[in-house]
């Protein structure tokens, strides 16, 4: 049980094909060039929100709706393709929640947010994650991803074996673990710091 208000779920396929990890970077291409579109309207809809949060204390639920479906979407592809490699079912076109498939996000909505942590929790408060996200996904500028890499040698092993080795997959979820309670904090979805860990419990 998740002890953060965002509950990341990833449930790894039993196992993925061993080769079928070659060619999901053209196959996720659709939802690259939609996520590219939604990211930009994510950070307009946090923006919003910073507003209506220091002169409110709200978060407009209809706003964090969208927002929390676009993490949705993109953390499903995410974990199709080189962020786990997770499962070999295409990720469906959608914000909303899908039981049936095997990667979700579901977060809280908060009644009440600080009007005066909006101010700082978003640069100051969260510089140290900032710092540690970035070392292990690539935010400095670095060619290296050391996410895309576990889940890289994760696959490797899957095309030689026919295993996804349990190893790899929980220090893959907890990076994406991570980045993604990071992202809903420093997006101003909660008021509660983000622990500094990769796992659940």
């Amino acid at each position: 049980m998740s002890t953060y208000p965002i509950d990341i779920k990833g449930d790894l396929s039993s196992p993925p094909e061993r080769g079928w990890w070659l060619i999901k970077w053209l196959l996720a291409i659709p939802h690259y060039f939609i996520l590219v579109f939604l990211a930009i309207a994510f950070i307009i809809v946090a923006i919003i929100a910073f507003f209506a949060i220091l002169f409110t204390g709200k978060y407009p639920q209809g706003l964090f709706k969208f927002n929390t479906g676009v993490m949705r979407w993109a953390w499903r592809v995410s974990f199709y393709s080189y962020s786990a490699l997770a499962t070999d079912k295409y990720p469906p076109f959608s914000l909303e929640p899908d039981p049936s498939y095997p990667a979700d996000i579901q977060i809280p909505y908060p009644e009440k947010l600080s009007q005066g942590l909006v101010l700082i929790k978003w640069w100051l408060l969260a510089i140290p994650h900032y710092i540690i996200i970035g070392v292990f996904s690539g935010g400095w500028g670095w060619r290296i991803n050391l996410i895309n890499v576990l889940a890289i040698f994760a696959a490797i092993y899957l095309l030689f074996t026919g295993q996804y080795r349990q190893d790899f997959f929980k220090l893959v979820m907890g990076f994406n673990r991570w980045v993604f309670r990071v992202i809903t904090y420093a997006t101003l979805m909660t008021d509660e710091y983000p622990p500094f860990r990769l796992w659940d419990d």
